[in-house]
């Protein structure tokens, strides 16, 4: 195709996070002659403020094409479309003004991802937000900085159902699930089935 995908641009200090993409035809083309892609770092189960993504849309509007990917198969979330001299004021305004950090891309660690985990979900068999915090604390320099021959992804379930896609979509994949048979208190089903029956014989007919 017409695109060049990949190349030695990013910010200063930071080997990921941008993904160099450029048009093979400049001349022809000079909107898009060079279109990088920026990678944000997502926090542990996707939790957002609606001003704060509000905030985030508009320094993306000002700064780039306002396309955005909430999120990628890999996480983060994904900002298409800049120019070259916009990283580096991209970049100042997410860490100083936000306090936000770019993801990883390229042949390093990516930011690990994990499921809603004990915000939501009752099946919930650790702390997964716990967990994928450690790790990126643990291993931070890695997604900046690539140290792999290709990517390498971390993802965690906190239970057996999967909300995170961790076999298909990581290579370093936490499944959580329960050591013995499912526990279940017959005493409230049985409360909810006569609530149930008591409901039905209320109903007008």
């Amino acid at each position: 195709g017409h695109w060049k995908h990949g190349g030695i641009v990013g910010v200063f200090g930071y080997g990921g996070g941008v993904i160099g993409r450029y048009c093979d035809q400049p001349e022809r083309f000079p909107g898009v002659a060079h279109f990088h892609t920026v990678r944000l770092a997502q926090p542990s189960g996707l939790f957002y403020k609606a001003d704060y993504l509000e905030e985030l849309c508009d320094l993306w509007d000002m700064r780039g094409s306002g396309m955005t990917n909430m999120h990628g198969s890999t996480g983060d979330i994904i900002w298409l479309g800049t120019t070259t001299p916009q990283l580096e004021k991209i970049f100042f305004e997410l860490t100083h003004n936000h306090n936000h950090d770019l993801g990883g891309s390229g042949s390093n660690l990516r930011t690990p991802a994990c499921c809603m985990g004990m915000s939501r979900c009752e099946f919930l068999c650790y702390d997964t937000h716990l967990m994928c915090r450690a790790l990126i604390n643990d291993y931070h320099d890695m997604v900046h900085r690539p140290q792999f021959p290709y990517k390498f992804e971390f993802k965690f379930y906190g239970c057996p159902n999967g909300c995170v896609a961790s076999i298909a979509r990581s290579d370093f994949s936490v499944i959580s699930t329960w050591k013995d048979d499912i526990q279940i208190d017959q005493t409230t089903v049985q409360g909810l089935r006569q609530w149930r029956d008591d409901s039905q014989h209320r109903r007008p007919p």
